[in-house]
């Protein structure tokens, strides 16, 4: 097993550095080891080699981060000169978008009206896990605040239809309901623009 520890793959290059050159010193004219193998101008020609490369490197990574700065400080500079053009352009054009795009800028889009969503969709209903208990479960519908549930027993009434719930994801537990009744259920999304259309009906008989 091997008795020398270097440790080189945990040490930086300047550690590294300042070892071999250690080692290099301590074996010179060592008479407990008279033929180094390599030889030690071959070692001493390896450290330097790495000097001058890890001192190219140290300086091409100064210049690089002087010239980021350059290009962040000249980026900047135009972002600033954009900013003030543009709001030239504006102060002259106002709010006439054929007067803006003639100066070669674009207009920003008028904030469009918020839309009715569409109605949920694969609507089902299962027993609960109590007497009087339904779990619905739908399709989420996107940019939807909240659902209004509503059941009847007589779905052809219309009149027949009473609101059981509201929910502000695509599930909810209706309780209090007849136990041995069947039930239709129905849903509905509703968003900032609005109500949707109901859903299809689910139906099921409480347990």
């Amino acid at each position: 097993m091997a008795r020398v520890r270097l440790n080189l793959k945990n040490l930086s290059v300047t550690d590294k550095l300042a070892k071999g050159r250690q080692i290099v010193t301590a074996m010179t004219n060592n008479t407990n080891f008279p033929n180094p193998n390599p030889p030690l101008s071959e070692v001493i020609s390896s450290l330097d080699d790495l000097t001058q490369a890890f001192a190219l490197l140290q300086s091409a990574k100064s210049e690089i981060t002087t010239r980021v700065v350059t290009q962040d400080n000249a980026e900047a500079r135009v972002d600033q000169s954009l900013t003030k053009l543009a709001a030239y352009v504006e102060s002259i054009a106002g709010r006439d978008d054929t007067l803006i795009t003639s100066a070669g800028m674009e207009t920003k889009a008028s904030p469009s009206a918020p839309t009715i969503p569409t109605a949920p969709q694969a609507l089902s209903a299962a027993t609960g896990e109590h007497e009087g208990e339904i779990n619905l479960f739908w399709k989420a519908v996107p940019n939807t605040r909240s659902y209004t549930i509503e059941a009847s027993q007589d779905p052809a009434n219309s009149a027949s239809w009473t609101h059981v719930g509201i929910a502000t994801s695509a599930s909810k537990v209706i309780t209090n309901l007849t136990s041995g009744k069947r039930y239709w259920f129905r849903v509905a999304a509703v968003s900032a623009g609005g109500e949707s259309g109901w859903s299809e009906h689910a139906t099921k008989v409480v347990p």
